[in-house]
């Protein structure tokens, strides 16, 4: 690589001369100029120790902007109310290296984004803080980011708010107190996205938004396909650890799923394509719900999750039943560990809900019912074989709807030809 200019350098150490760190002046003009004469002599922009006041900066494409590990930070000017710092529109390749950055979320106002960007691609967050937002950190319509080993906290909305994104890499991130969701990636019309969420700590995920799902949840997909959604460590979640919303193709592998509210791991409404695989859900008031055969929802496979300590009820949701396992629609429940659910570990169906489940291999203990599968007629088929089960009150019973109308399934089930037991 060429040597950069004597000159050059020298003029962005003058320019960065005129920033006073710490100082409660507005700061916004000379950081976009120390932003534009970097990017122009091409050299990375590297931010001094104390916390710089600026917004409204435009990013040009090739920003590499670092600063001194935990000690750089950006914050808007309190005057300015909440505006973002910083937004890219068909712009990309920018960077950012251990800065903090806060928000103005004390100042009142509309709630606000600290970044946004919009038809771009790879903008990367590196060893980054997000703290005390008003509304979102990071949201993105129509973008590519790649988003890892930084922290977000007290953030008013959700951490990463995604629209139609282009595939984003969001690993290795500790996100905790936000208002409505940790990551969503959401999508107006079903499509491709293809992002990868992996390793990160989600906690704490309120649901100031009110609604029965669309906030509280730790990880939301929504229309989004094709999306991997592995080996994160998400607790406390108002609502949901991961929700999965009308997806196809999508992957749910390895997470650990402690004291949901509601559902810790949902696939619902017009989903296809479920792999929800070797999780843990430690706390719930349902462990895993793969549903909606009425709007389409089918065709999953729930293999080798642990899911255990299930409430009597939810606080947030009434109408959430105490299940381990759900599932209606082409689903194959195997190799699953259930135990401490005061209802039905594992269920399949709902009233005519019910269409080819496999319920097979699966450990059951400590719940009140071991499986209990739909008997009303139309009900669909399922199969039934090779489950060990330990039951409080009944091992395998039917259901009309909510209600057992079979307490004994295993010895009768030739009464209803929509169930096939093996043993």
């Amino acid at each position: 690589m060429a040597a950069v200019p004597a000159r050059a350098q020298g003029s962005l150490d003058s320019i960065m001369a005129g920033l006073v760190p710490d100082s409660e002046a507005d700061q916004s003009q000379i950081l976009q100029d120390a932003i534009d004469h970097a990017v122009g002599s091409g050299q990375p922009l590297r931010l001094p120790p104390g916390n710089i006041r600026a917004q409204g900066l435009n990013l040009p494409w090739g920003l590499v902007m670092e600063g001194v590990p935990t000690l750089s930070s950006i914050t808007p000017h309190p005057d300015k109310g909440n505006f973002a710092i910083a937004s890219i529109y068909e712009r990309g390749s920018v960077l950012f290296r251990d800065i903090t950055f806060y928000g103005n979320a004390a100042s009142g106002g509309e709630p606000a984004s600290l970044f946004s960007f919009e038809y771009t691609d790879d903008v990367v967050f590196e060893r980054c803080s997000f703290r005390e937002v008003s509304g979102s950190a990071i949201t993105s319509y129509d973008a590519g980011l790649i988003v890892r080993d930084c922290e977000f906290s007290d953030i008013g909305d959700a951490a990463i708010h995604s629209m139609d994104g282009r595939g984003h890499t969001i690993a290795g991130n500790r996100i905790a107190r936000c208002g409505n969701a940790g990551i969503r990636i959401w999508r107006g019309e079903s499509g491709p996205d293809a992002s990868i969420i992996t390793g990160n700590r989600i906690s704490d995920i309120d649901w100031k938004g009110g609604g029965n799902g669309q906030n509280g949840n730790g990880i939301n997909i929504y229309k989004a396909d094709e999306v991997i959604i592995a080996d994160n460590h998400i607790a406390d979640c108002a609502f949901t650890a991961i929700r999965l919303n009308a997806t196809k193709n999508t992957q749910v592998s390895g997470n650990t799923c402690l004291r949901s509210g509601e559902v810790a791991i949902f696939s619902e409404f017009e989903f296809s394509g479920s792999v929800i695989a070797s999780n843990i859900v430690d706390g719930a008031a349902t462990g895993i719900s793969i549903t909606n055969l009425d709007s389409g929802g089918q065709l999953a496979v729930c293999q080798g999750n642990i899911v255990r300590n299930i409430a009597p009820a939810s606080a947030v949701n009434p109408d959430t039943i105490p299940i381990g396992i759900f599932a209606e629609a082409e689903t194959a429940i195997t190799g699953n560990t259930v135990q401490g659910v005061p209802g039905i570990a594992i269920a399949a169906g709902y009233g005519t809900f019910l269409r080819n489940v496999l319920i097979s291999g699966n450990v059951v203990s400590e719940s009140d019912i071991g499986i209990g599968v739909s008997v009303v007629d139309e009900a669909g088929p399922v199969q039934i074989g090779s489950n060990a089960i330990a039951a409080l009150q009944h091992a395998m019973v039917g259901l009309a709807w909510t209600d057992v109308v079979e307490t004994d399934l295993a010895a009768n089930a030739g009464r209803y030809p929509n169930v096939t037991i093996s043993f």
